[in-house]
């Protein structure tokens, strides 16, 4: 790939810091002057090109920003962003997918380097990946041959910052996020000349939420209709979404994925050799007598309370008198605390499929996760010498991969239909847009060992949407054996990449 260089005052841009860090290990007086960051946009061109199906594809990359200007002309926010446009197609024609991940707070180089770039992370799933050298390669499951690529890093992740009079905390939150993000695909559109093209956005985890109400701002504010939405490993609903609240609704939606857990590690002596049957046995044990233990409370009978922990030790592995201790209701905390407590392990969150030592063995939490430590080396490393390598990025500014922003996120959202709320679930936005857009079609990828976006909550979600029946089959459901980044998985990743194929080329 070969990087096509611009003037200095196009390319570089002064980042704020602080040099307290330095001087109070020092022993200095901390100078806490501030460099006020530059509103120039970067902008790095390059040409590469990619091997799929044993034929090259190649394209035009941008590494860059985009300067956001409010309506009344100031400049507010300095946008991320990677495309890939391929080259000798007829733009108007050739489909584009916008594609984000989630957090709030995640930047998108877990896709990029995990399934949708033209390159990607060798990762030694599900071990850890933390020895290098680190390996990139060709991608062969990129999504390039059938559509153009643009990744996006919303404010506060990646290179993506607010400017001017603008804080970052102006764009954090359901609603200003999803109208940031609107603009960016609206601006991004025109830039190009891309408004007659076929448009897809794709967001994973709290990309979900992101984009339920993306897809329906973009078709109030702009009249930009979406061919279709895919949701991998969607976060739609944070009350259905988070079991710990003092609802019953998540602990139904876990109990599935408790159970596909549990399969995957042996802790149970009932293992039927179907996990997709054994995952829908669970699943109609969690709506069933264990959604009406639940609601019951106090008046559940003795006799029906021990036959759901009967069962909930039979799909699980965890004891009968764990479960009753914990009133039937245990979070996604502390099970992958308790399910390999014994052997002093901890179980993933992201991927369940993962395993890392435990520290505090009594504890009732996990004090880690160990898929991030068992990835995250290695893909940070790839990414950030693919990115700063072969796309050419020229810059002394660090590529935020992940920030901590929901401690400064707002929750509520503006409901279509409801008006605000103070837990977004924007399944109703989907499901406006698609009522408004009945051909937009929906693709929904879940993995069966994923604790952060459980499989109970994705068919939770599908399941409340209230569509006419000829709109349901604009929805297409695949579910693959691995956890929340499913595609890190071997066998998912020709699986992932030809479900998005055909979603798209249809």
């Amino acid at each position: 790939m070969t990087p096509t260089r611009f003037t200095p005052s196009r390319l570089l841009a002064t980042v704020t810091f602080s040099v307290g860090l330095l001087t109070s290990s020092l022993g200095l007086a901390e100078d806490t002057t501030e460099v006020a960051p530059s509103i120039e946009p970067m902008h790095f061109a390059s040409e590469g090109k990619v091997k799929i199906a044993g034929k090259v594809i190649e394209f035009q990359a941008v590494a860059g920003q985009l300067l956001m200007r409010n309506d009344e002309g100031e400049p507010i926010a300095l946008y991320g962003y990677t495309s890939y446009t391929r080259s000798g197609t007829n733009p108007s024609k050739r489909p584009v997918l916008f594609a984000y991940n989630g957090g709030p707070g995640s930047a998108s180089l877990w896709l990029h380097m995990g399934i949708l770039g033209p390159e990607r992370t060798v990762l030694d799933d599900p071990n850890f990946t933390t020895e290098g050298p680190f390996e990139r390669v060709n991608n062969e499951y990129s999504i390039l041959d059938v559509a153009d690529l643009v990744m996006i890093d919303p404010i506060g992740t990646g290179f993506s910052k607010a400017v001017g009079d603008s804080k970052g905390k102006d764009f954090w939150g359901v609603d200003n996020d999803i109208r940031s993000v609107t603009d960016f695909i609206a601006r991004w559109t025109s830039d190009n000349g891309r408004w007659l093209s076929p448009k897809y956005v794709l967001g994973e985890s709290y990309g979900g939420i992101r984009s339920g109400g993306v897809a329906y701002d973009l078709l109030s504010r702009y009249s930009l209709a979406l061919n279709g939405v895919i949701l991998v490993s969607p976060f739609m609903d944070y009350v259905g979404g988070f079991a710990g609240l003092p609802f019953d609704q998540p602990y139904i939606n876990f109990l599935s994925t408790y159970a596909a857990t549990a399969w995957y590690h042996q802790t149970s002596p009932y293992r039927p050799d179907n996990l997709e049957a054994f995952v829908a046995e669970a699943e109609a044990f969690a709506r069933g007598p264990y959604a009406r233990a639940l609601q019951l409370g106090a008046r559940v009978s003795a006799e029906e309370k021990q036959a759901v922990l009967e069962q909930l030790e039979r799909f699980t592995g965890i004891s009968q008198s764990y479960w009753r201790a914990a009133n039937l209701r245990i979070d996604e905390s502390r099970f992958t605390k308790e399910l390999m407590r014994v052997a002093g392990k901890n179980v993933g969150r992201i991927d369940s499929r993962f395993v890392g030592n435990a520290i505090n063995h009594i504890g009732e939490s996990v004090a880690y996760d160990p898929f991030f430590p068992a990835v995250g080396p290695a893909v940070v490393a790839t990414f950030n010498d693919y990115y700063r390598g072969e796309l050419g990025v020229d810059t002394d500014q660090r590529y935020v991969t992940s920030a901590g922003l929901w401690q400064d996120w707002s929750f509520s959202h503006d409901t279509p239909g409801v008006g605000t709320v103070a837990a977004a679930n924007t399944g109703i936005d989907l499901n406006h847009a698609m009522l408004q857009n009945p051909n937009m079609r929906i693709l929904v990828q879940q993995g069966y060992f994923d604790l952060a976006t459980p499989y109970g909550g994705t068919q939770y979600f599908l399941d409340q949407l209230r569509l006419p029946e000829e709109l349901r089959s604009n929805i297409t459901t695949a579910y693959y054996e691995a956890g929340h980044m499913m595609y890190i998985h071997k066998d998912s990743m020709a699986k992932f990449k030809a479900d998005l194929r055909e979603f798209i080329a249809q």
